[in-house]
């Protein structure tokens, strides 16, 4: 509604005769500029707080929209091997992963989701960084393994009848694909998953440093059946070890090469020792009983 001149002169009129103001500073003339202008700086304010709403919407959507679209985005997937060598793999988290022979790890390019899932064929010594939030799982053909922050050792190479978890310090959580049976390990244990069997056992050791003497070449075989023994060393040299004698694959024996010899000065080693006799036929080695221990 506006008003005529002489109408907002009776209206100031009024206003002056109820506050007793100066009669001069309110006349139409004058006040409706001003109030006009004020309006137009309550309009102007109004305007750009909406402005820089709309605009602070706009980038958290952007931001929203970026952060989705990172984490939908195809993960490039790593893949280390070894062949007859060990070699240090350091992950996108920081931990370290030390392959033995004939080993591969696969990992993302980087861990994205709330869990760090690295797949493991063949042994590996794990150091895990600590993250409460984001537990760490090696996954294998047959079992996965969980840690928050430890060092262990996996023993998971395609034809070895069992899988071995080592802690040696730390915890973790031994479980099957199906998560149908679990086991939590403590420091010097160490967990055994037969593949045919489907079992789960747990077994204590005196020392698990042992476990891993292989990151610096070295061989310890405490009490250990010739069958392990044969399977230790063809995974480490890539060759293939038969054991013809049946009665022979449960012979323990006891030893220790610290030097990082080679296939050729083991075997030599152990024949000598009066264990049994070796030949080689084209790339396998076959291994018999002598005459005394059958």
């Amino acid at each position: 509604m506006k008003y005529a001149d002489r109408e907002l002169e009776e209206i100031l009129d009024k206003l002056v005769a109820s506050t007793r103001s100066p009669r001069g500073r309110f006349s139409a003339a004058t006040g409706y500029p001003k109030l006009e202008k004020r309006l137009k700086s309550h309009t102007r304010r109004l305007t750009l707080t909406r402005t820089f709403s709309v605009a602070a919407a706009v980038l958290l959507f952007c931001i929203s929209a970026w952060t989705v679209y990172l984490y939908t985005q195809p993960v490039s997937i790593q893949t280390v091997s070894t062949l007859a060598e060990t070699r240090t793999v350091h992950l996108p988290d920081s931990s370290i992963v030390i392959l033995n022979h004939y080993s591969s790890i696969s990992y993302p390019e980087k861990f994205k989701s709330g869990n760090r899932k690295v797949g493991l064929n063949g042994e590996a010594y794990f150091e895990v960084s600590k993250d409460k939030k984001h537990p760490f799982i090696v996954q294998t053909e047959t079992i996965d393994v969980q840690v928050l922050g430890t060092h262990f050792n996996v023993d998971a190479y395609r034809d070895n009848p069992d899988v071995k978890t080592t802690l040696l310090t730390g915890s973790v959580a031994v479980s099957n694909k199906s998560n149908s049976i679990r086991m939590v390990l403590k420091p010097n244990e160490i967990a055994i998953y037969n593949k045919v069997g489907q079992k789960l056992t747990r077994k204590v050791l005196e020392n698990a440093k042992d476990e891993i003497s292989w990151r610096h070449g070295e061989f310890i075989f405490d009490d250990l059946p010739l069958q392990d023994i044969a399977r230790e060393l063809s995974n480490s040299f890539g060759t293939s070890i038969r054991i013809s004698d049946t009665a022979l694959q449960n012979y323990r024996i006891t030893a220790r090469f610290r030097n990082g010899e080679d296939l050729e000065t083991i075997l030599s080693v152990l024949h000598n020792a009066g264990y049994f006799n070796y030949s080689q036929d084209n790339e396998q080695i076959i291994i018999t009983a002598k005459p005394d221990l059958k």
